[in-house]
């Protein structure tokens, strides 16, 4: 499904125009991924679970951007992954599947949104990035740090080296991020990177890991301009969540 989304931006190539950033070009693909993603969803699905795809699927719709402003940030990110939750809530994945979600699904999904924002120039959503730890996105440095903790040989410290990134970029999310960040930026990375610089100063990827997720809940999850535009149904409820029953022992 995300192939035939990818396959959509080589038959929608960008438009002469004026402007440098935004183009519209975006418009079109994202009217076509609009009209088709409850339909693609469906056929993506097993018989039983397809009457979910009309709900599912809007959470696809807009993972990939904003067609008004033309932009794409955490919120959007954020979509995709309340996306993944809601094919867990319907058991189209489970819990065998966590790995493969992430480092598969994910990892198809990232590969699109960049194609997306480098081919139609799309803007950072709100502030440019101040938030984000590239600009665009935040979730692949919270799970790519995970996916380190207890590697023998690569720490925090290594990351700035675009060799090292470079050279491991295939097989670990977190340096596929420095390797792209690299790509599409110049000068210093301490410079162009400041936050994920001073963050390589950390000693393990553990304590990485617990303050991009502290990071995530204050700077993303808590921010009204990233949650006003979540859309809540069945599967993802605004009712507040049931406190869990004490366990014994519990005072």
């Amino acid at each position: 499904m995300l192939g035939q989304l990818d396959q959509w931006i080589d038959e929608i190539p960008p438009i002469d125009q004026p402007q440098r950033f935004g183009n519209k070009a975006f418009k079109t693909w994202f009217t076509k991924l609009q009209e088709n993603a409850e339909r693609l969803l469906q056929e993506a699905l097993p018989a039983e679970l397809r009457p979910a795809a009309a709900e599912v699927s809007t959470y696809l719709v807009e993972s990939v951007g904003n067609s008004t402003r033309i932009d794409y940030g955490t919120g959007h990110e954020a979509a995709f992954v309340m996306f993944l939750f809601c094919l867990y809530k319907i058991e189209a994945l489970k819990e065998e599947d966590c790995p493969a979600t992430v480092l598969q699904i994910f990892t198809k999904y990232l590969e699109l949104v960049r194609k997306l924002q480098q081919t139609y120039r799309m803007e950072p959503a709100g502030s440019h990035g101040v938030w984000s730890l590239d600009d665009h996105q935040f979730i692949p440095f919270l799970w790519g740090s995970a996916q380190l903790i207890g590697n023998p040989t690569l720490q925090p410290h290594h990351f700035p080296d675009p060799k090292i990134a470079a050279e491991n970029a295939k097989d670990y999310m977190f340096m596929n991020c420095i390797e792209y960040i690299n790509k599409v930026k110049t000068g210093l990375f301490a410079e162009h990177s400041n936050q994920l610089w001073n963050i390589s100063a950390v000693p393990y990827w553990e304590k990485v890991n617990s303050g991009f997720l502290k990071m995530y809940k204050v700077e993303v999850l808590s921010k009204y301009p990233v949650i006003q535009h979540v859309l809540f149904g069945s599967l993802l409820s605004i009712s507040p969540a049931a406190s869990p029953a004490p366990t014994t022992g519990d005072s």
